[in-house]
């Protein structure tokens, strides 16, 4: 709970620094949030290492499904470097290359997911 009020703190420092910046010189405001962007999807990924160690704890629970476990986090991945990015280039003033960001997130979620898909249509035709 601490490291995340560190976090939350780096963010708004960050946000107020840059805000002194963006009248002046608006570049270095982008570097600035940037910057703390990064530094703060690095905790991120700190906290995802976390996170897999306990998945590794589900697994053991799991006969055989480990694989859509594997789509979920790829799935979770995939959205949040793709908020990441889009929220980086809207950001810098670049609101349609973050769309297009968000489309080819979307698109490469619903492909990631299509295993699971098939494999509910195929225990929907057992039953039938």
């Amino acid at each position: 709970m601490t490291e995340l009020v560190k976090i939350a703190f780096l963010g708004i420092s960050g946000v107020l620094l840059a805000m002194q910046f963006k009248a002046e010189k608006p570049e270095y405001a982008a570097y600035i949030g940037l910057a703390v962007s990064f530094l703060i999807f690095f905790f991120c990924i700190r906290q995802v290492e976390a996170v897999m160690g306990q998945l590794d704890r589900i697994k053991s629970y799991l006969d055989g499904t480990e694989a859509y476990l594997g789509i979920l986090l790829k799935t979770v991945g995939i959205t949040y470097i793709c908020e990441f990015s889009s929220g980086i280039c809207r950001d810098a003033g670049y609101q349609t290359v973050a769309g297009q960001i968000e489309v080819l997130g979307k698109l490469t979620v619903m492909f990631a997911g299509l295993p699971v898909l098939f494999a509910v249509i195929e225990q929907i035709q057992s039953f039938l």
